[in-house]
C-alpha cells in the first residue's frame, strides 16, 4: 500500500478508536460546554507548537460558538522560532503570565491541548486555572503521555491537572506511519483528530443548549451572509474577547 494510502486508512481507523471510545468523555465535555455558555462564562483553549491550531480551530468560525476565547502566546506558536517554541513550552513561569493576559475565572471552561501531556506550562496553566475554580479539558495522546516523563518542576502530567482529559489514540510520537528506509514514521495525526474530537464537543454543546431552552450564538460564514449575521456580536464582544 502506497505511503498516502496507509496514512489515510491509519488517521480513518484512529478516528473511529477516538468515537467510539472517547464518547461518554465527549457527551461530559459537551454538557460542560453548554453549562459555560448558560453561565454566560467563556470557553478557552490553549496549547503550544501545533497544538495552538486547536486554540485556533473553535476561534471565530463559520458555523462555531461566539463565546470562545483563544490563547495565543506567540513566543509558544511556531512562526518566530519553532525550535525555540518548543523550549519555552517546557518553562512553567509562562503560566502566570498568560492568566495575566486571560483573565479564567470560576465560571470559565478551559481547554488544554498537547499531544505528550509532559511539557510545563501547558501543565501548570491548567493547574492554575483550576486553582481559580474553572474547569478544565485535558486533550493529550495518552499513549505518548503514560510514555515519557513530566517536565514540570512537580512531576505532574495533563491528566493530573484537568478535571476531564479526553483521549486522541494516537500513536506515541504523533507520526503513524512507518517508513524503514528513513527509519521513523510520518503522518502525525494529532491536529485531524483532535480537530473533529472538539468540533463534535462544539455540535454537542450546541444541541444540549437548545434543549435547555437556549439559543447559543454562533458565527456564519463571512463568505455568505455572515457580514450582516455576525455584526451584532462583534459589536457585543470585540474588545472583551482578546484577538477578536
Amino acid at each position: 500500500m502506497k505511503l498516502p494510502d496507509q496514512f489515510l486508512q491509519k488517521t480513518l481507523r484512529q478516528l473511529q478508536e477516538m468515537a467510539r471510545t472517547q464518547r461518554p468523555a465527549i457527551e461530559q465535555a459537551a454538557e460542560w460546554f453548554a453549562d459555560c455558555l448558560e453561565q454566560e462564562g467563556w470557553i478557552y483553549l490553549f496549547g503550544t507548537g501545533h497544538s495552538h491550531m486547536l486554540a485556533e480551530e473553535l476561534f471565530y468560525r463559520a458555523g462555531g460558538l461566539a463565546r470562545i476565547a483563544p490563547i495565543l502566546c506567540e513566543p509558544l506558536m511556531l512562526h518566530e522560532s519553532a525550535a525555540d517554541s518548543s523550549l519555552r513550552e517546557r518553562d512553567p513561569r509562562l503560566a502566570a503570565e498568560l492568566l495575566a493576559r486571560y483573565p479564567i475565572g470560576a465560571r470559565d471552561l478551559l481547554v488544554v491541548v498537547s499531544n505528550s501531556g509532559r511539557n510545563a506550562a501547558p501543565i501548570e496553566l491548567a493547574r492554575l486555572a483550576r486553582a481559580r475554580g474553572a474547569r478544565v479539558i485535558a486533550l493529550t495522546n495518552r499513549k505518548q503521555c503514560a510514555r515519557w516523563p513530566s517536565r514540570h518542576p512537580q512531576g505532574l502530567k495533563l491528566p493530573d491537572t484537568a478535571d476531564l482529559t479526553l483521549d486522541n489514540c494516537g500513536e506515541e510520537g504523533d507520526a503513524c506511519v512507518p517508513v524503514e528506509r528513513l527509519g521513523t514514521a510520518i503522518g502525525p495525526t494529532s491536529t485531524i483528530v483532535g480537530a473533529t474530537l472538539l468540533q463534535m464537543i462544539v455540535c454537542g454543546a450546541v444541541e444540549k443548549t437548545l434543549e435547555r431552552g437556549g439559543r447559543p450564538e454562533v458565527f456564519v460564514s463571512s463568505n455568505t451572509t455572515g457580514d450582516e449575521a455576525n455584526a451584532p456580536i462583534l459589536a457585543r464582544y470585540r474588545g472583551r474577547i482578546r484577538h477578536l
